[in-house]
């Protein structure tokens, strides 16, 4: 029966979070994977090269292909189903660490503050490939916290994981020098075909598709420099920072603080994997910020899970930690710092994903844009060629359609199917980025109106 608890928990935690959020849906970066894979399937070579292309996981675009032939409605269901069950793998694993390394009050404690961070829950309920990613390398950590030194299922993990993140890789590495003092030559020799498994697999994948292995790389960058956004090390301290704290909130990052000062000073032997993890995916992030990537709040996510681990320790370690004193202490200063955030994070909740956003994007508004969108061309023939305003749409056009991505043109045309948001507020709620290029016409000249509905407007002149 115990084999059977992991699994249960999981499953059960993915039902009540999909309730209790009550949306799902595939996000842009997503979207292209999948479309990536779709392409592949059909025997085509992957569109990497359309304006403001993400940056491609194999590991997706391997699901991709893999489901294509269920279609696209399929595809996009059994996504949002496995992105809710990996959120819920990822606040099992966070238990468990927080049970193996203190005890499983810590580990009910730090679940509850990793699956109560309103990013954590905003990305996984948009099928981002952080959570995942962040799930297989606390898989990978589990694994060595109950065996040391476990070697190959370690690698394996995070072979996976490398397919989704290169910040994997570094992870990899670090293991593999680990392992070296008490590994055989030919053990060293294949642990490190596991350690080069993923980037080579991604290598390859890139230089393929565009005859440069490096492709991911530079075009990641260079979209960065497009839209502005925040890259470089000297960005790290401030912007990594701000970062963690905006996962965090502030009574995680309270509790984790004070969690991680008790753990090091009174439980080191404890708390020593946590730690060299957590250096370690901070040494990933700053590494992926020098060349040039963008310092987003997503790819903290690892850095902030290993944190709640601490901030459950800091909540809960009082139960079984010693000396007591110091553990109530840093349990009632936690506590009222979960308790003064109450009012901080009730309304971030209820604009996202409830849909009353004087301001924010709301998920439930992006995802009923979206369904406007597909309910638009599956109840309209559509003609080609197909033209959008900006960006935002193409893929899951693409995806629904079943054509590259390419032939989906971020441009007004002479001729085809024009699709054009139904207001403004529409093209904010799902617009990519703020400096998202925008082409708009209100109606191109000698196009007719053919359609319409809550989001969305169909011009044709076929």
């Amino acid at each position: 029966m115990s084999r059977l608890t992991g699994p249960l928990a999981v499953l059960g935690g993915a039902v009540a979070l999909r309730l209790a959020i009550g949306i799902g849906f595939a996000n842009y970066d997503t979207l292209y994977s999948l479309v990536w894979g779709q392409q592949l399937a059909r025997g085509q070579t992957p569109a990497y090269g359309v304006a403001l292309a993400p940056t491609p996981h194999p590991l997706l675009e391997l699901a991709g292909f893999v489901l294509a032939p269920l279609g696209a409605g399929a595809t996009l269901w059994i996504v949002v189903a496995l992105a809710y069950l990996a959120l819920a793998w990822l606040g099992y694993l966070v238990y468990l660490l927080g049970a193996r390394w203190f005890s499983r009050p810590v580990g009910l404690a730090a679940a509850a503050i990793l699956l109560s961070r309103y990013e954590v829950l905003s990305y996984g309920a948009r099928a981002y490939a952080d959570i995942p990613y962040v799930a297989l390398v606390l898989a990978a950590l589990a694994v060595e916290s109950r065996r040391a030194r476990a070697g190959v299922p370690v690698l394996a993990l995070l072979a996976l994981a490398g397919l989704l993140r290169p910040e994997a890789w570094l992870f990899a590495g670090v293991y593999w020098l680990y392992l070296w003092p008490s590994a055989s030559p030919r053990r060293r020799a294949a642990t490190a075909a596991l350690v080069a498994l993923a980037p080579v697999l991604w290598g390859l994948s890139d230089l393929a598709v565009t005859g440069n292995a490096l492709w991911s790389l530079t075009n990641t960058r260079a979209t960065a420099h497009q839209l502005n956004r925040a890259t470089g090390i000297a960005n790290v301290p401030y912007y990594g920072a701000r970062r963690i704290g905006e996962v965090l909130g502030p009574d995680g990052l309270v509790g984790a603080a004070l969690g991680g000062a008790l753990a090091l000073w009174l439980a080191r032997s404890r708390a020593l994997l946590g730690a060299g993890a957590g250096l370690v995916a901070l040494a990933a992030f700053a590494i992926i910020a020098a060349f040039g990537l963008p310092i987003q709040d997503r790819y903290v996510f690892l850095i902030a899970a290993l944190l709640c681990v601490f901030a459950g320790a800091a909540l809960a370690g009082w139960r079984t930690l010693s000396p007591r004193g110091p553990w109530l202490a840093a349990a009632a200063i936690s506590a009222l710092a979960v308790l003064a955030s109450i009012a901080w994070d009730v309304p971030r909740f209820q604009k996202t994903f409830a849909g009353t956003r004087p301001k924010d994007q709301a998920l439930s508004a992006q995802q009923r844009i979206q369904d406007d969108l597909v309910a638009l061309i599956s109840d309209h023939a559509i003609c080609t060629p197909i033209s959008i305003p900006y960006a935002s749409p193409q893929p899951l056009l693409a995806l629904r359609l079943h054509v590259s991505p390419a032939r989906i043109h971020v441009a007004v045309l002479a001729r085809g199917t024009y699709l054009a948001p139904a207001s403004r507020a529409v093209f904010t709620e799902l617009q990519l980025d703020a400096r998202d290029p925008v082409r708009a016409a209100p109606r191109p000249a000698g196009f007719t109106l053919v359609a319409r509905n809550r989001s969305w407007i169909a011009y044709e002149r076929c």
